[in-house]
């Protein structure tokens, strides 16, 4: 498969398992406190895909293991990620829905997308032609018309705390970008086994209490598949399409969750449903038929993560090499002029 149809096929599974946990949530865990969710949710991830590294690593002895380690340059990223994303952004929009009506919530909750586009655009100086533009417009448009209920209005403190978990998570998607070449598991894996904990910790000093086994372990898969599966995919797409168009794709998670509470507590969708699902679609198509392609000067750099030996991987090897593809090892690339069509993947982040 064309890999970027593969990365974009990533970023809408993301987004569909991401939207499928809050319904989920709503369904398994009923009136447990919003940390103790976020809680079980972060801490099965980081668990489950710590199992799924072990296993990995069981089949295949040695292989790949030094993609499995991140590099000192790339924790500072890392921990910035998780603190704005895993730790910040839960507890800011746990605050803000204390005094916010869930369908205003729900409206500003799209600002996730526009504030994740817009840090990757003017500070990670990401590029941006109009077709890409409109395409995150229609996206961000359909999740307003998704969430939008007339007559409902937001606390203005509320609605700044809501705002501020929008921008908490638009700051880990770019920063998350900048560790994206690494092993997604486990970058997946440590952001779940370190907000985990912290949200439990929250959790249990406002007067929380663990729920039965069988609630903890529904949470926990539900958290596995929606914030660790999720993540994993994310990243990949990341790697490969860049922080605002794997953005841009993940905003239609509310779809996908709409869409299955509608499965769970069957009604006849509102005609705002079939809108929003149109302005996204129009949205995707307009991401998928993009073409970028100019020439362009890649600087020398050094990193490690999975790879064949296309035009951007011409290098030797300092070690016996077999001929096998894909594989991983730390390699470096040589300066080259050219040109072709590209995204803003790990290789093709330069200026204009």
């Amino acid at each position: 498969m064309n890999p970027r149809f593969t990365a974009i096929s990533a970023a809408l599974a993301a987004a569909a398992l991401f939207g499928a946990a809050t319904p989920l949530a709503k369904l398994l865990l009923g009136s447990l406190s919003p940390f103790m969710v976020a809680g079980l949710f972060y801490v099965g991830s980081g668990i489950g895909l710590g199992i799924g590294i072990g296993i990995r690593r069981l089949r295949a002895p040695g292989a790949e293991s030094g993609n499995q380690r991140i590099s000192r340059a790339d924790w500072p990223w890392l921990l910035g990620a998780i603190a704005a994303g895993g730790v910040a952004g839960p507890a800011l929009l746990m605050l803000g829905l204390s005094g916010t009506p869930a369908a205003t919530s729900s409206l500003l909750l799209n600002l996730e997308g526009v504030l994740t586009a817009a840090i990757a655009w003017v500070v990670f100086r990401e590029n941006v032609d109009i077709q890409v533009f409109a395409g995150m417009a229609a996206i961000v448009a359909g999740g307003a018309m998704l969430s939008w209920h007339p007559g409902e209005t937001a606390l203005p403190v509320g609605a700044l705390l809501i705002v501020g978990a929008c921008l908490c998570w638009a700051i880990d998607n770019n920063l998350t970008r900048k560790v994206s070449a690494n092993d997604a598991m486990v970058v997946a894996c440590l952001k779940g086994l370190i907000a985990g904990p912290v949200n439990l910790a929250i959790a249990f000093s406002t007067g929380g209490s663990l729920p039965g086994a069988g609630t903890v372990a529904a949470a926990m898969v539900t958290g596995l598949a929606g914030y660790g599966v999720s993540l994993v995919l994310f990243v990949i797409a990341l790697r490969h399409l860049g922080t605002a168009r794997t953005g841009a794709y993940f905003s239609i998670a509310p779809l996908f969750g709409v869409a299955l509470s509608l499965l769970i507590w069957p009604e006849l969708p509102h005609a705002a449903f079939w809108i929003a699902a149109a302005l996204m679609a129009v949205g995707i198509w307009l991401h998928v038929r993009e073409r970028h392609e100019h020439e362009h000067t890649h600087e020398p750099v050094e990193h490690t993560h999975r790879h064949r030996h296309d035009e951007h991987h011409r290098h030797e090897h300092d070690f016996p090499y077999a001929g096998d593809e894909p594989h991983t090892h730390p390699h470096r690339h040589q300066p080259v002029t050219h040109a072709h069509a590209h995204f803003p993947d790990v290789h093709h982040r330069h200026s204009h």
